[in-house]
């Protein structure tokens, strides 16, 4: 790619289009030499030789029969075309992941001005979201209070973790479809829909005491809507911000941490004063605060243009089997899935969110049984959420000093950490250990959730991180809906919490230990690129010295008589 930008010269001109003109069959590409002093001439002169001398043996006539001297010349010709088809391709791969391909290649973001805005609307989506979400420990003992009476049912625990379980895995399920969704109809529409029915899931739950009819109105609707307002707010981030996105997503995902420190205390005084029913109408109010600050999220970002392409899918399709398969690849872009880096970071990421949510559901039901706390349990939601909002801010600053690929240690440390904190829980010999615990626990999440989408803006280049998120979210929702019911089921089965704690904590350990192989993966991709990219200018120059040595002249000028 760099010798494609390098301005001017025969390597300027080798990369230009095969019909400048719009024509199907332009001029073709010429793709000797490169740059050498008269090679390029030289090669123009003997091709209008050859070309000169068939005229006058045909005289004028049809298309002659290849001589000698150009069939040698053009098999030439083919072989440095064929050598550089490869890494032309894998120079717009590398350019597609640092962003400069397509119409949005000379687009700058304002780095502020109403994205200010757009970064406060941003906070509240994800605090309102996420605070409930991170808070279900509260509701889930206020569910078992509700349905449980004085009648112990053995599975209570697994159904009552699998309202809330639902709900988040629902927020990362729906993500590729929300990336479609964003794409078609940009961030502000998706994320206004969302929040609606976000809004009407909550509201809806709170005129019912069935579980079953609350796995509908809180895990579905509720889940649903959150992820369709949630992922545009990440997107709409990359419109605005490009060397401060560090910096938006950690004010985001900081200010955000706000409502998860409030949100427990608050649901504690209120869900005791009106009851579960009014508590969700109370929240629902926060999801049609939403519903109006997704207006602000008015897309900058040029959309891609991909004409010529549709033109070529058009044109290809002869039956309706194949029209619906172009439609598919043109709402489903599995592109992002090429790239090893990323298909090896999505892997390693919904490894290790199987025990993540683990702590946010069963941690309040575990201080209240252990050390009969049913009164400051609360503090330790609050806890989390104070130094998740500081990790966010921290990692958020730390990632725009971090260059490249290099951010993906952030992760890789913090899924660690928070693997061995999830161990140490049952460790803990009183409440105030929990609560040095929880300190650790937050601070891993601040860090891996900020980082997240910058990553993900690396790997693939902004035109393809809405993609790129969705799915990675989408992979993350069965083993992030997974975790907390078997934490439950285990509970039901040994009838305590130590082995669904210690079982938790491995999934984030494996999923670090997979994180740290992209950078690694990633290197030896781009040597390989360097080694390829020196065979290449080799071989045209090989190519250049054979055209150039005099021998070679003699012998076509024995051929041109």
């Amino acid at each position: 790619m760099e010798e494609a930008t390098a301005g001017g010269g025969a390597a300027g001109r080798r990369h230009q289009p095969a019909a400048a003109g719009g024509g199907g069959a332009g001029e073709p590409r010429d793709d000797r030499g490169s740059g050498a002093g008269g090679g390029e001439g030289m090669w123009d002169q003997l091709l209008d030789g050859l070309r000169s001398r068939d005229q006058r043996g045909n005289g004028g006539g049809c298309s002659p029969c290849p001589s000698p001297a150009e069939m040698a010349l053009h098999k030439q010709e083919q072989a440095v075309s064929e050598a550089r088809g490869p890494k032309a391709e894998e120079d717009g791969e590398a350019a597609g992941a640092r962003g400069l391909q397509g119409p949005g290649s000379g687009f700058q973001p304002p780095e502020g001005g109403f994205g200010w805005i757009v970064v406060f609307a941003a906070t509240w989506c994800n605090g309102s979201i996420f605070g409930i979400q991170n808070s279900f420990g509260i509701l889930y003992v206020m569910l078992q209070s509700e349905l449980g009476g004085g009648e112990k049912d053995p599975t209570l625990e697994f159904k009552t973790a699998l309202v809330g379980a639902l709900a988040m895995g629902m927020i990362f399920f729906c993500s590729p479809i929300v990336s479609i969704f964003t794409d078609r109809i940009g961030c502000r529409t998706t994320a206004a829909s969302g929040a609606a029915i976000a809004f009407i899931g909550l509201l809806s739950s709170s005129f019912t005491k069935s579980l079953e009819v609350r796995y509908f109105t809180y895990g579905i609707l509720f889940g649903c809507g959150s992820s369709f307002a949630f992922q545009p707010s990440l997107v709409i981030l990359g419109h605005y911000f490009k060397r401060r996105l560090g910096l938006a997503n950690g004010i985001v995902a900081g200010g955000s941490c706000l409502f998860s420190m409030s949100l427990p205390f608050f649901l504690k005084t209120i869900g005791s004063t009106i009851g579960l029913a009014h508590t969700f109408q109370v929240l629902s109010i926060f999801m049609f605060i939403q519903i109006l600050l997704s207006l602000t999220f008015r897309p900058i970002l040029p959309p891609s243009c991909d004409s010529h392409q549709d033109r070529q899918d058009k044109l290809a399709s002869r039956n309706m089997k194949q029209q619906c398969g172009s439609q598919m690849r043109k709402y489903f872009n599995m592109r992002v899935f090429r790239r090893q880096t990323y298909r090896i970071w999505a892997f390693g990421i919904a490894t290790a969110v199987l025990g993540y949510f683990v702590p946010y559901v069963h941690l309040i039901k575990y201080v209240e049984e252990e050390f009969k706390e049913n009164e400051k349990e609360w503090i330790l939601l609050v806890c989390l959420g104070a130094t998740s909002g500081l990790g966010r801010l921290v990692s958020g600053r730390i990632g725009d000093c971090i260059p490249g690929l290099k951010k993906i240690f952030l992760q890789v440390a913090s899924f660690m950490l928070l693997g061995l904190m999830c161990m140490m829980i049952p460790q803990c010999q009183a409440f105030e250990g929990v609560i040095v615990v929880c300190l650790f626990l937050g601070l891993c999440d601040g860090f891996f959730i900020t980082i997240m989408a910058p990553i993900a803006f690396e790997l693939v280049g902004p035109m393809q991180a809405s993609q790129a998120i969705g799915y990675l979210l989408g992979l993350m929702a069965i083993p992030m809906t997974a975790g907390p019911p078997i934490a439950g089921y285990l509970h039901n089965y040994f009838g305590n919490y130590y082995l669904a704690f210690y079982l938790a904590g491995v999934p984030p350990i494996i999923g670090g230990v997979v994180l740290s192989v992209v950078p690694l993966v990633h290197q030896r991709m781009l040597k390989k690129q360097q080694m390829d990219s020196g065979k290449d200018k080799m071989l045209v120059s090989e190519t250049v010295m054979n055209v150039s040595d005099p021998s070679h002249h003699t012998a076509v000028s024995v051929l041109l008589g």
